[in-house]
């Protein structure tokens, strides 16, 4: 069985909000997680929806801010929220910038050292973690769904078209839907990746929807009034892209919203009942 620790336990509607630490052997450092277990999860198995938060969040973010416990527990769904990158990685600049390092892992593997020794988070998210939680949480097996914020909405989408196996929904708030091509991914991507723009594309969802289109509809929200909106975000990109792949996808827009968490409270329970009626299918 996968090595993690329980670093706390709380009641919450009716089931349980756990936080915990692995150890991750993708990111050769303890990985910290949060696990909301619904009610339903003491009777058996249920589906697991996965949340990645954005750039400066940990596994703590969402859970505190978000106000989906209740909806999940409703639903029977288990929630799993990772933090954004490894911590303590011992890299010199690691911490000092919030759109890259700690707190901005992107959800990539790293093969730029130093970054290459700790900032695996692609394999961490796509496989490492959903194996801890298939072996030891009630998790109901081929039945997992991925969403995030933001970078989280990045990852989300990358991870959810490349594993289509393993997660059968996929959901963003406000995602970076074209990395390659605005300022956030063109920051970081040399630094993790390299400069070749090539290995860029297997991180970018525009790119990747032409080659690994799903079957079930994408669900993307996004604020109108968000700051970000126009310089790093381009949903429109990830629309166009959708329709020339023949992606099913439902881009709602939303007047008057922002990038907040405001705006994630507000939408939470659509993206909930959205994976919920395709995982408990």
């Amino acid at each position: 069985m996968a090595s993690f620790e329980t670093i706390s336990e709380q009641r919450c509607f009716g089931g349980v909000q756990g936080f915990y630490r692995m150890a991750s052997g993708e990111c050769g450092l303890p990985m910290r997680f949060a696990a909301y277990q619904p009610p339903q999860a003491a009777n058996g198995p249920v589906p697991v929806l996965y949340f990645l938060a954005g750039l400066t969040c940990t596994e703590e973010t969402f859970v505190i801010k978000a106000g989906a416990q209740r909806m999940a527990a409703e639903l029977g769904l288990m929630l799993v929220c990772p933090d954004t990158s490894p911590r303590d990685t011992g890299i010199e600049g690691a911490a000092d910038d919030w759109e890259f390092g700690e707190g901005a892992g992107f959800y990539v593997d790293a093969d730029q050292p130093p970054f290459s020794r700790h900032f695996r988070m692609y394999s961490h998210v796509a496989a490492e973690l959903p194996a801890l939680v298939e072996e030891s949480f009630p998790a109901a097996e081929g039945r997992a769904g991925i969403f995030g914020h933001s970078m989280g909405g990045h990852g989300a989408l990358v991870v959810g078209l490349r594993n289509p196996k393993r997660f059968r929904s996929i959901s963003a708030f406000a995602p970076i839907v074209a990395p390659s091509r605005v300022p956030w991914g063109m920051k970081a991507f040399p630094r993790y990746l390299g400069p070749q723009r090539e290995a860029w594309l297997a991180y970018d969802a525009c790119e990747l929807v032409r080659r690994e289109a799903v079957d079930s509809t994408i669900l993307v929200d996004q604020g109108e009034q968000d700051q970000f909106l126009a310089r790093q975000l381009r949903p429109e990109l990830f629309e166009e892209a959708c329709a020339n792949a023949g992606q099913s996808l439902v881009l709602r827009r939303h007047a008057g919203y922002d990038h907040s968490y405001y705006f994630i409270q507000s939408f939470v329970e659509d993206h909930l009942r959205h994976h919920a009626g395709i995982l408990h299918a």
